[in-house]
């Protein structure tokens, strides 16, 4: 599938269906903006000022949902502090300057942890089908705090096996809790 993207008056939607995990907080949040099931344009910028588009875009997860300012005035900030979020039984979910596998990803992407994907590194909502079950609320450990806690962050991917991350990076449970 490849990215939609619906021009409004003042701002631009992009939605890539590939990169979305079905959080479901577009469509729950703002049903009035994305009206999934419909026939015809399901995605309508224009129902919301242009300051919901972009909380509705940063509220997304796996980075599906990205924007633009027509006029070019704003884009998306990076973060004050990079994020990575452990979802129950489901993917990581990064929320930092991206580079993955060398190429420029935006703020936010949600990353396979259960193997399955066929969209890897992306997650691709198979942990569901896979029954895949890891805990999103780990054991706390010590840790130093960061100097700086924000910047770019570089994830490799190895084949079939782990991401090697590089930068500054918070490490979250499910609930928000420092791990």
């Amino acid at each position: 599938m490849a990215t939609e993207t619906v021009r409004g008056k003042t701002v631009t939607i992009h939605f890539d269906g590939e990169r979305c995990i079905h959080s479901r907080n577009c469509v729950l949040s703002h049903p009035d903006v994305f009206v999934p099931n419909v026939v015809g344009e399901w995605i309508h910028p224009d129902a919301v000022a242009p300051e919901e588009v972009a909380l509705i875009a940063r509220n997304c997860p796996s980075g599906a949902i990205r924007y633009e300012y027509n006029d070019g005035s704003h884009s998306e900030p990076a973060p004050v502090v990079n994020l990575v979020h452990i979802r129950e039984n489901g993917p990581l979910a990064f929320n930092a300057p991206l580079l993955i596998a060398g190429k420029d990803e935006g703020m936010r992407a949600t990353l396979c942890r259960c193997g399955e994907s066929h969209n890897k590194p992306f997650c691709d909502h198979r942990h569901v089908e896979c029954g895949f079950i890891a805990t999103g609320e780990p054991v706390e450990k010590k840790s130093e705090a960061l100097p700086q806690r924000d910047g770019p962050l570089q994830v490799n991917p190895t084949r079939n096996g782990p991401l090697h991350v590089i930068g500054n990076l918070e490490v979250v449970s499910g609930t928000g809790r420092t791990i």
